[in-house]
């Protein structure tokens, strides 16, 4: 079962051969190194790439999605740029990992989707969306690898978050005009506030916070001074009180999730530096504490009742109703092209979505990723997004148990990241908003920041492989 798993997760994949017998590196990779060597300009690319990453990551809330577009494609000519000018002998292959070969055969697959599509003009026209989210995934695991830019990249997001956050508070304390009927008219929460900042939208909203609760909760432990855990702590209060006046059920659903995630990761972090008693039980007190608190938050606190109970309202619940509706008509659309799909993006799906809806149940998404990844590129794309999201988490966990044997504090950045995604994946099982700019940018984030630590696996191998008798991490 072990080498079973093992080639399941590419952990023993010879990139470093591949790579050196590769036609499209040998002839693309360092095609413009000439011109490199002469450039002012490109001996700083990194940091100019960091540069025009920063301008997506902390304007990306406050702008249009057009404008998101336009700096995702100018991401992707500096990378192309980058690319060209690489030096072809580099013996730096960590540059392309297996969550690359994975992304890259999603990529493939959707290709196929377009090029099979009833309706070809609409998904080619979403290929190039996806093509742009894709290539910033491989910029930002580029330049996250260099740990200055990957800890400004994180410091900047949380400032950014807390502008947000700041300012979806001041609409729960001074009131917000609801944009749409984001409650059950029928439910006595229907004229409760819920916040949605400068997003729009409170579901949304909760979907690009809860990064940013979970990076300002290992900030606390990755930050060296009191006054920048203070800002942590301030960050992570802030971000999670936000979060909650989304009253985003899935918002909620992806928070307990990632913070559940990135405890007991905490915990296993820290597990050689624990006594007996704490290391066999400190995950089950953690869930029974948890456990506790919501059943408390339930009994007590009664918009959180309402909005809890209403889960399970199944179609009572407007809302609930909905999707149920929705999926109804999603899963006839799988039924009906179950291998390939209908083609990438929102577009085909809108083209083809109104031959398949109940009446009065107009949908732009299938208000689920996993449903809707399997409607675009059928349950061969879903079968890629599924080994891509099991490949990371794979790389993810050997790569902290890597830097825990070092007690190297960069791991947990890297524990932020798994465990954000994790939690996007939660909240994005019943909604979509993971498709929106706002959100599927952090989302490429996350898998890079992962792909940004990974090494191959004869240098990753932990003390617990390589020696019989391994030594504890020095405090």
């Amino acid at each position: 079962m072990n080498l079973v798993w093992q080639r399941l997760t590419l952990s023993y994949l010879p990139l470093k051969e591949y790579l050196a017998t590769s036609y499209l590196r040998r002839y693309l990779v360092g095609l413009l190194f000439s011109w490199r060597q002469s450039s002012v300009l490109i001996q700083w690319g990194d940091i100019l790439a960091a540069v025009l990453l920063s301008l997506v990551y902390a304007l990306a809330p406050f702008v249009s999605s057009t404008l998101v577009g336009v700096l995702l494609l100018a991401c992707v000519g500096f990378w192309l740029l980058l690319t060209l000018t690489d030096e072809p002998t580099s013996a730096n292959n960590s540059l392309f990992t297996p969550i690359h070969l994975l992304v890259l055969l999603y990529w493939g697959v959707a290709v196929v989707a377009t090029a099979l599509s009833p309706v070809k003009k609409a998904a080619l026209s979403d290929l190039i969306t996806l093509t742009l989210y894709l290539l910033l995934f491989a910029l930002c695991a580029r330049v996250l690898r260099s740990p200055r830019i990957r800890s400004w990249m994180i410091t900047l997001y949380l400032h950014v978050t807390l502008i947000v956050s700041v300012y979806g508070l001041r609409q729960w304390f001074f009131g917000a005009a609801q944009l749409a009927t984001w409650v059950d008219p029928e439910s006595p929460l229907s004229k409760t506030t819920r916040v949605y900042s400068y997003l729009g939208n409170p579901n949304l909203l909760a979907g690009y916070l809860v990064p940013a609760v979970v990076l300002s909760l290992v900030a606390f432990f990755a930050w060296q001074s009191w006054v920048r855990k203070a800002l942590a702590l301030t960050m992570l209060i802030v971000n999670t009180a936000c979060l909650v006046l989304t009253f985003s059920r899935g918002g909620w659903i992806g928070l307990l999730v990632a913070l559940l995630s990135a405890i007991a990761l905490l915990i296993y972090w820290w597990g050689l530096q624990m006594s007996p008693f704490w290391r066999t039980w400190s995950l089950p007190l953690l869930f029974g504490s948890v456990i506790g608190l919501l059943v408390l938050a339930v009994i007590f606190v009664e918009p959180v009742r309402l909005r809890i109970l209403s889960i399970f309202a199944d179609r009572q619940d407007s809302s609930n109703n909905f999707r149920r509706n929705v999926w109804d008509a999603v899963f006839e659309m799988i039924r009906d092209r179950p291998i390939i799909g209908i083609g990438p993006g929102h577009n085909s799906f809108n083209k083809i979505y109104p031959l398949y809806q109940r009446p009065r149940y107009t949908a732009l998404s299938a208000y689920s990723i996993f449903l809707e990844v399997a409607v675009e590129t059928g349950l061969i794309g879903l079968s890629c997004f599924l080994w891509l999201i099991i490949v990371t988490a794979n790389t993810a966990f050997m790569q902290l148990r890597r830097l825990r044997q070092s007690g190297n504090k960069e791991g947990f950045w890297l524990i932020g990241a798994f465990a954000t995604m994790l939690g996007m994946l939660a909240h994005g099982t019943v909604d979509t908003i993971w498709f929106r700019p706002e959100v599927n940018t952090l989302w490429w984030l996350m898998v890079a920041l992962i792909a940004s630590y990974w090494t191959p696996l004869t240098q990753a191998q932990t003390p617990e492989v390589n020696s019989p008798n391994p030594q504890p991490a020095a405090n």
